[in-house]
């Protein structure tokens, strides 16, 4: 369902909509009315939250990433967006799949339009919510078991509650662009972003556990999540060594601060990435790569003799990796108990054997894009397993559906504020 407002998704003027949080988000059942051509379902049965219903007032990744994960596991994705537009991420190409782009098609699947839910998760600049007395504060007076969850660039508060927040800006700014790239080249932005993705996923954990929360207690919470403090906690390992060693960080290329062996070497057609995570490893690394000795050279006995004499191994080790292919090097290491892969584009990445046996790629069909295939869900349950995929939605696909089955609309009062230009 598409609200019309100038600058945001929601209008008040449609609220009437109020009474839809008014009615104390109950779970209201999806109907099929037979004969009906505005038909809407509920999630799979088999999915662990069928049942919970998420209303879906994010955009572009962050916010998307997290209620797709929830839809995958069985909850019914409400997804809410402006009218004419929808959600900027929708216009990111090309490459564009009929008139979708793929970006937008990634984060979107198990998503229909409407207003009723258990869980509300937005993305707007802190304050934005409550001028339209649809913040927390507002809703939890009727809703007390409402679970909200804000996810925002910096916070709710602080010097820079009133900055746009965007995967790359955090991500320099909280230090991950200082320590990703060559080590005598540019700081460089990660391939995708991880920034926004992690948030996501701590979005979606945060959610989890306070639904489970709420399942003793009967009580809903606000979770305030933001890029900055996700990309400053993944700093992990990192920041331990400024925090407790007043060691600052610098930029290693594929290799690893603290560990030697651990990075991506070029053989004659390619890059092998190897690592040794302790003694054995690298004893069977130097056999593996034909120098066994090296494995009793006083400067390369432990980990901490071997990072101090990095450059002098290295440089011996690429050396030696130059003289065969990538796939030759992958004869040797294979059932060695080294950590040990290739660097795959993304033809070499879907064709993978072990990917395409973990199902990692979904197919689904499309109204308008025609068949399209997204990267599928990472965690398997045995017990409840995850979701028979429904493709993103067009922009409006399921209003009349929404305001139909589930919030008893009728006809002429769709048709009135569809006129009306508040829904799409």
């Amino acid at each position: 369902m598409l609200f019309k407002v100038r600058r945001c998704l929601i209008s008040p003027a449609i609220f009437t909509s109020r009474l839809l949080f008014k009615e104390k988000w109950r779970n209201i059942g999806v109907a099929s009315k037979k004969g009906d051509v505005f038909h809407c379902s509920t999630s799979s049965a088999d999915g662990p939250l069928v049942g919970v219903r998420v209303l879906d007032l994010s955009r572009i990744l962050a916010g998307p990433y997290c209620t797709m994960i929830l839809g995958d596991l069985g909850a019914d994705i409400i997804k809410v967006e402006k009218p004419g537009k929808g959600c900027d991420s929708r216009s990111w190409g090309p490459p564009f799949c009929g008139t979708e782009s793929a970006y937008f098609l990634c984060v979107n699947r198990n998503k229909k339009l409407s207003k009723l839910s258990d869980i509300l998760i937005e993305n707007y600049l802190p304050g934005q919510l409550d001028k339209m007395g649809l913040g927390y504060d507002h809703l939890r007076v009727d809703s007390p078991h409402l679970i909200y969850c804000s996810l925002t660039g910096y916070g709710q508060s602080g010097p820079y509650v009133k900055r746009s927040g965007y995967d790359i800006i955090a991500a320099g700014l909280g230090g991950l662009m200082h320590i990703t790239g060559p080590p005598d080249g540019e700081p460089c932005k990660v391939g995708v972003a991880m920034t926004d993705l992690a948030t996501g996923l701590y979005a979606y954990g945060s959610i989890l556990a306070a639904y489970i929360h709420r399942q003793k207690t009967g009580r809903g919470q606000h979770i305030q999540c933001n890029l900055l403090s996700t990309q400053v906690a993944s700093l992990v390992n990192i920041a331990s060594n400024y925090l407790n060693a007043d060691m600052d960080a610098k930029r290693y290329g594929t290799a690893h601060e603290s560990i030697v062996p651990y990075q991506a070497f070029k053989t004659s057609d390619g890059y092998l990435i190897v690592g040794a995570g302790n003694r054995k490893h690298f004893e069977i690394i130097a056999k593996l790569l034909g120098i066994s000795s090296l494995s009793k050279d006083p400067r390369y006995l432990d980990n901490q003799k071997r990072v101090a004499n990095r450059e002098p191994l290295l440089k011996m080790m690429s050396d030696i990796f130059l003289t065969k292919t990538t796939k030759q090097w992958m004869k040797i290491f294979d059932g060695s108990g080294i950590p040990y892969g290739p660097i795959n584009n993304m033809k070499e990445t879907f064709s993978d054997p072990q990917v395409i046996h973990n199902g990692m790629i979904q197919e689904m069909q499309h109204p308008t894009a025609g068949t399209i295939r997204v990267p599928g869900p990472a965690v398997k349950f045995t017990g409840s397993p995850t979701v028979f995929p429904t493709p993103p939605p067009t922009l409006g696909q399921h209003t009349d559906c929404v305001l139909h089955d589930l919030l008893g609309y009728s006809h002429a009062q769709v048709d009135e504020l569809r006129q009306r230009g508040i829904v799409q």
